[in-house]
């Protein structure tokens, strides 16, 4: 019987040696290897990200610090990577408004995000430098510049579903793991419009009434003196008539005047800027621009729109030295005074890579230099 127990034993140990180790029933499934958790998507600086508003700003509670939510239109890759998928949540801030007016038929919104919140719960805090590859401490670090057409007679300023653009002005850091995961339970926004958050609606207009007439009464005409002539040298005798009698006038009741139509005025329609921004500033050492030298000396740059790209022209005197792209970037706080940024190259020659405005809280970077590099 002994025997036959230690048998048995030998047998389940063989058993379990073919079958390999047991799995916990509850191990998720692995992750494909080139998705490990340790892997970044980094998503570089200068990327829009177009958001479709869905919380409508109103215009009778807009002001700064009021809260922005929006979620993605469109989906945003990296070298070949999703990165945002379609419908990721977004939250951001008012920085500045600008209402508009009897003669500035405009709204302008400044914006800074603070959040981006993916389907799964894999959360990035944006004003946070963790996320971001070594950012400069002045840059928000992903920002929108909204310019709407817009009445002052309008009670929204942004509507439900109106399309907007996050611009990443530092690079974002994303675990392509939890990305990934994001992908999976993502929902992109419903195709077609948002119903209006609006409460304007058509006023039809009144026809009005007319004038109500009262006649009045007719005159008489009277009737003439009677004259019975006198016998035999008598007077006349005059028998007098009645007089005439001159009547009463119409009598006028005013109608009620008609009443125009009150229509809605014209939904808000975010545009773009054509403002022209301009500069000046000073270089104290040669530098060159996208292949263009710049001697040392005092400088005009000039460009239209607020971003986040622009064709800005670099002017001596009158004379244009240089026409280049550049991306306008929003800092945080004014700069104190007008200041250059430069590389040096690897034949050490030197770029300029960014522009500082005094009093301006906005600079310009140009040829696609990350803002992080060092200055």
């Amino acid at each position: 019987m002994r025997r036959l127990g230690i048998a048995l034993l030998l047998f389940a140990f063989a058993t379990a040696a073919q079958r390999g180790p047991l799995q916990p029933s509850s191990q998720a499934p692995a992750e494909p290897a080139n998705n490990a958790g340790s892997e970044l998507i980094v998503v570089p600086a200068g990327t829009t990200v177009p958001l479709a508003i869905t919380q409508a700003v109103m215009a009778a509670t807009a002001k700064p610090g009021e809260s922005v939510f929006a979620q993605t239109a469109f989906p945003v890759t990296a070298d070949g990577q999703m990165a945002i998928p379609s419908g990721t949540y977004v939250q951001g801030q008012i920085d500045t408004l600008k209402k508009p007016g009897i003669f500035s038929p405009h709204a302008e919104f400044q914006i800074h995000f603070t959040q981006i919140i993916f389907a799964n719960g894999y959360t990035i805090n944006l004003s946070s430098s963790q996320n971001l590859t070594d950012p400069a401490d002045d840059i928000i670090p992903a920002v929108a510049s909204v310019y709407v057409a817009v009445s002052d007679r309008n009670d929204v300023l942004l509507d439900n579903g109106a399309q907007i653009e996050m611009v990443l002005q530092q690079p974002l850091q994303l675990l392509a793991s939890s990305v990934v995961a994001a992908v999976r339970v993502a929902k992109p926004l419903p195709l077609g419009p948002m119903n209006s958050a609006s409460r304007c609606r058509f006023i039809p207009g009144t026809p009005g009434t007319p004038d109500t007439v009262i006649p009045g009464t007719p005159g008489t005409p009277g009737t003439p003196d009677t004259v019975i002539p006198g016998v035999d040298g008598a007077p006349d005798t005059v028998i007098p008539g009645t007089p005439a009698t001159p009547g009463t006038p119409d009598t006028v009741i005013p109608g009620t005047p008609a009443t125009p139509d009150i229509p809605c005025p014209g939904p808000p329609v975010v545009t773009v800027s054509t403002s022209t921004q301009k500069e000046s500033f000073q270089l104290a050492t040669p530098v060159q621009v996208a292949g263009t030298p710049l001697p040392s000396g005092t400088y005009e740059v000039t460009w239209k729109g607020s971003g986040p790209v622009a064709q800005v022209q670099i002017l001596q005197g009158k004379k244009v030295i240089a026409t280049v792209e550049a991306r306008v970037v929003l800092l945080n706080r004014k700069s104190p005074a007008a200041t250059p940024g430069t590389v040096t190259n690897s034949d050490g020659s030197i770029s300029l890579q960014s522009l500082r405005f005094a009093g301006q809280a906005f600079a310009l970077y140009f040829d696609q230099i990350t803002p992080g590099e060092t200055i």
